[in-house]
């Protein structure tokens, strides 16, 4: 039986080649490999796709995240609140500045940070709270912001797998004082190697988020402030010029995919947990994320059956060995806890055939 990708980049890239090609062939032309101007011509396109002042590319979307926390000033003995239903990155770049995720556990339905539980965990030590849009979904951000209002914290969004998603009419990405996104190549706009960027409509903010991104200089040798090498290559910018063409397109596919998914299951009485999509939220189905039981014996039949899946994710940060120093273990989040062992996504890409969409729902309900 034929084997399905898990996510189809050949078809996409049948599609606009040429213009891959054409804006590729153009930087090997002029030859200015770091911060050439296909950079700006990127960012001023994404700020203006969002709907804010600043984009500021950047290397990976966790860089972003590093560099919009160093921006802040985060720093040794800081607190940053955050979930523990996420990638490592997320609580990884806050431990890297020697500052302490602290993780508050997660909303059932949408699997983003529970907004009720957030300003319990506020301490003098809180500096910021950062919420993870996940699996393509913006968690609840006026009520996030307007606790970060009450205590003077920072809200900065990791939206990296969120962008091109809406909460209430408005993007992703400009929905807090700071925002993070992820290029790596399997987003739902990829670049062919990593990249990501920073959002902000705070001049200061974006001006040290473009210091911190290059060495933490304001210009040619002179270092105001410590920083990184984050920049974005030129390259990856012009894939993503050609690819963000199609990104509204192919954002709509992703849509009417996840609804053609859900509405299979519900028509097979299946029992599957599908995804819970907010009345006045859009996503971008970064995952199509469903809950089962049994799931390794499932994914070893559907494997057999030519049906990839995935995990995300297996382990919350409380339970990775790299945060066993906070003392949270097994029990302190149980939403999360209880989901990473039951949550698995499928195939998503925009060009799922509906004929493959019924195979998978098929082979998952056992049929």
């Amino acid at each position: 039986m034929s084997q399905i990708p898990f996510i189809d980049l050949n078809r996409q890239q049948q599609r606009i080649l040429p213009d891959i090609e054409r804006r590729m062939s153009a930087v090997l032309k002029h030859g200015q490999y770091i911060l050439g101007p296909e950079i700006t011509e990127l960012e001023s396109k994404l700020a203006a796709y969002v709907g804010v002042k600043h984009c500021v590319t950047v290397s990976s979307g966790t860089d972003a995240l590093l560099i919009a926390l160093m921006a802040k000033g985060i720093q040794p003995g800081d607190e940053v609140i955050t979930t523990p239903f996420t990638f490592i990155a997320t609580g990884e770049v806050i431990a890297l500045l020697g500052a302490t995720p602290v993780f508050v556990d997660i909303d059932p339905r949408t699997y983003n940070i529970d907004p009720s539980l957030i300003e319990a965990a506020i301490t003098p030590r809180t500096r910021a709270i950062m919420p993870v849009s996940l699996y393509g979904q913006c968690a609840e951000f006026d009520v996030i912001n307007e606790i970060a209002a009450r205590h003077s914290l920072t809200v900065i969004e990791d939206a990296c797998q969120s962008f091109g998603a809406t909460y209430k009419g408005r993007k992703s990405c400009a929905l807090s004082e700071i925002a993070c996104t992820s290029f790596f190549p399997s987003k739902p706009l990829g670049a062919y190697g990593d990249g990501g960027a920073c959002f902000t409509d705070d001049d200061l903010v974006a001006v040290k988020m473009r210091q911190v991104m290059n060495h933490g200089q304001d210009r040619r040798y002179n270092h105001p402030m410590i920083g990184i090498n984050g920049r974005l290559d030129t390259l990856q910018a012009a894939i993503l010029l050609a690819k963000f063409e199609i990104f509204e397109e192919e954002v709509a596919l992703r849509s009417a995919i996840g609804t053609a998914y859900s509405s299979k299951f519900a028509a097979a009485s299946s029992g599957i947990v599908t995804p819970y999509i907010e009345p006045y939220n859009t996503t971008v189905y970064a995952q199509y994320t469903i809950q089962v039981e049994n799931r390794d014996a499932l994914q070893q039949s559907l494997q057999a059956k030519g049906v990839p899946t995935a995990v995300h994710y297996p382990i919350p940060l409380n339970l990775q060995p790299a945060f066993v120093s906070l003392n949270k273990p097994a029990g302190s989040f149980p939403v999360s806890e209880s989901v990473a062992g039951k949550v698995m996504s499928l195939p998503m890409h925009p060009y799922l055939d509906e004929s493959v969409i019924d195979r998978i729902v098929n082979a998952v309900c056992g049929q």
